[in-house]
């Protein structure tokens, strides 16, 4: 009885010490190995150098258009078109001195086609730099300024302006020349870039961007009578004077156009004009997919009726699009309608495939609280 006893426990006490010798060897061996040093002989991974990829030009193109301004300054005898762009929160706007130093009023047109009085913050004497203030443009994203560092010859640059009132137009270029110094109509140009990018009459106060950064590096002031050659003041030799002017100046203290002299200078022919800008932004900010600056130039009752949620399922779809020239009227309710045929590349449904259709839209567009806005769209494609 006892020897099967014995034997009944015998393979259970056998176990419970191989089961502590086991136990015992892991602690001494995770010891030993926890005090050596570990070396990697030749190894076969290597650092990995990530070289930072130049900025989407379509992008840094898309994003400044918001930003540049149309500036048109007037007085009793002409009007002055020219261009500025907003560099700060608090609606401020960098332009070229000659553009508003004879006017009796300046307003500004945006990348959206809103119309805004603007008042003088600061201008200069010699220099052919100014500042004006827009107070509802305040809050709004503004182009970050190089205030430190020069562009060198050779640098890619893009200059943004509205020669001859065609608003947003855009030249390629380079910088081709370096601390130029002239005078023209009393103003003193000194250590200006000499650019390749063509700039014309109405790019004054235009801003040149560095095209791997997207940052403004000069504003375009001056160029050849064939456009073939520009001039563009470096940002860092004069950002001490423009934040100095925008500092000191009181909202309360300026005097800004009335907003009855803008909306007298608002004829058919610009309406249309204005409202065709309008869907160009629109159908770019669409290809570009940025949705939301596309809904923010929706009509308050379009966007009460279409979420914005709603609104981007509705085009996230879209791969392309490529539309043609725009088609204008001014309709008997005193509104534009325009009508485009946009042929768009989309995602097939649950498929990698892609198909294109063409399509025939045609946008409403209206002012609202003064400001314009499209008010409807309508596919009239044949199904």
């Amino acid at each position: 009885m006892f020897l099967l006893q014995k034997k009944k426990y015998l393979p259970i006490i056998l176990s419970v010490l191989l089961l502590t010798v086991g136990i015992v060897l892991c602690v001494l061996m995770y010891n030993s190995w926890n005090d050596e040093e570990l070396s990697v002989n030749n190894p076969t991974i290597n650092k990995v150098n990530v070289n930072e990829e130049t900025l989407d030009l379509k992008s840094i193109i898309h994003e400044a258009e918001k930003n540049v301004i149309q500036i048109e300054a007037q007085n009793d005898e002409s009007t002055l078109t020219g261009s500025g762009f907003l560099f700060n929160e608090k609606g401020d706007i960098i332009t070229n001195a000659h553009v508003i130093r004879d006017a009796d009023t300046i307003y500004v047109r945006t990348a959206n086609a809103q119309i805004y009085p603007a008042a003088v913050v600061g201008i200069g004497d010699s220099l052919d730099v100014a500042v004006i203030r827009v107070p509802q443009l305040a809050g709004k994203n503004y182009l970050e300024v190089e205030k430190d560092l020069n562009a060198e010859i050779g640098d890619e640059v893009i200059a943004l302006g509205s020669p001859h009132g065609f608003q947003n137009t855009v030249t390629l270029g380079i910088i081709s020349g370096a601390e130029r110094n002239f005078s023209v109509d009393g103003f003193d140009y000194s250590n200006v870039y000499q650019i390749s990018a063509q700039i014309t009459h109405g790019n004054s106060g235009g801003p040149l961007i560095h095209r791997n950064t997207g940052k403004v590096v000069g504003i375009n002031s001056v160029g050849t009578e064939d456009g073939t050659i520009g001039f563009s003041i470096p940002t860092n030799e004069v950002i001490g004077d423009i934040e100095k002017w925008s500092n000191e100046a009181q909202n309360e203290n300026l005097e800004f156009t009335s907003t009855t002299d803008i909306i007298d200078t608002n004829t058919p022919e610009q309406f249309m004009q204005d409202a065709e800008y309008l869907i160009d932004y629109f159908l770019e900010s669409i290809d570009i997919r940025d949705y939301v600056n596309a809904y923010t130039l929706l009509g308050s009752n379009m966007q009460s009726q279409t979420s914005y949620q709603d609104f981007r399922e509705e085009y996230i779809h879209i791969v392309k699009l490529e539309y043609s020239d725009l088609t204008s009227n001014v309709t008997e309710t005193n509104t534009v309608k325009t009508t485009v045929e946009v042929e768009i590349e989309s995602k097939l449904e649950n498929k990698e495939k892609t198909e294109k259709k063409k399509h025939t839209f045609e946008f409403i567009t209206d002012y609202e609280n003064d400001q314009l806005k499209i008010v409807e769209i309508m596919d009239n494609t044949d199904q």
